[in-house]
């Protein structure tokens, strides 16, 4: 299977080079950085890296996979691999993420820090609290059992396409998870790794970033809500 692996990145200058030569080698196609509006060295080091570094001025989540998705339909990929640029995840853990979808059992699949042995003090307190608030949610409101928001995540590239996936922001995440689960995807998590980051956090990290990641994905679960009817039917037409 066609693997691409998309890294979205903001001054991640210190960590970027470790994130690529921690993947697998032979395992992706295609590692592919996208430069969100960086003002460091993080261009240059991921290119050094070996990696294809696409440009995306605007600054946002989003606008980087989208961006990155952009590229990959001129590739013609079966999986893509979402991957942060900080160093937290561990890059080296992708052959049991994709498995699921190389078997041919499922169609997404989430890197769950909560399942997975995580270094002390690496996932802080406000990012637990919030990942438990959203996936109490969703389980309560369409009955999908989530533990996670994590952004180490696999999924089949038609599936993908599918789910017509539009925020720009931190709401990404959640939208592919409501959407896959509304649109009939075969869903599971595994247990993923989880460091300290290199550098701080720019949402979690500060109070502002912490306020501007929670009121997006609260609002993106009630916007979802309000609407489920439709975008099931939507989502499923899809199909």
């Amino acid at each position: 299977m066609r693997l691409l692996v998309i890294i979205p990145a903001f001054n991640e200058a210190s960590a970027i080079s470790k994130v690529i030569g921690d993947i697998p080698p032979g395992l992706a196609s295609e590692v592919i950085v996208v430069n969100n509006a960086s003002t460091d060295a993080t261009e240059k080091n991921a290119s050094e890296a070996g990696a294809t570094v696409l440009h995306e001025s605007r600054r946002g989540y989003g606008y980087a996979c989208l961006r990155g998705l952009a590229y990959a339909s001129s590739r013609n990929p079966d999986i893509i691999v979402f991957l942060d640029g900080d160093y937290s995840d561990h890059p080296n853990e992708m052959s049991a993420l994709i498995a699921p979808i190389q078997s041919e059992t499922h169609d997404f699949v989430i890197g769950s820090r909560t399942r997975g042995m995580s270094e002390q003090g690496a996932l802080l307190p406000q990012a637990r609290w919030g990942n438990r608030l959203a996936c109490f949610l969703m389980r309560w409101l369409w009955g999908v059992r989530y533990t996670d928001l994590g952004p180490f995540r696999a999924i089949r590239y038609t599936s993908l396409m599918k789910l017509d996936m539009r925020d720009a922001t931190f709401g990404w995440t959640i939208e592919m998870q409501i959407k896959a689960h509304l649109g009939g995807l075969r869903i599971t998590e595994i247990p993923a790794s989880y460091r300290k980051r290199v550098g701080v956090s720019k949402i979690t990290g500060t109070a502002t970033g912490t306020v501007k990641a929670s009121v997006k994905i609260l609002g993106t679960i009630f916007r979802f809500a309000l609407i489920t009817r439709h975008l099931r039917k939507k989502l499923n037409h899809r199909q």
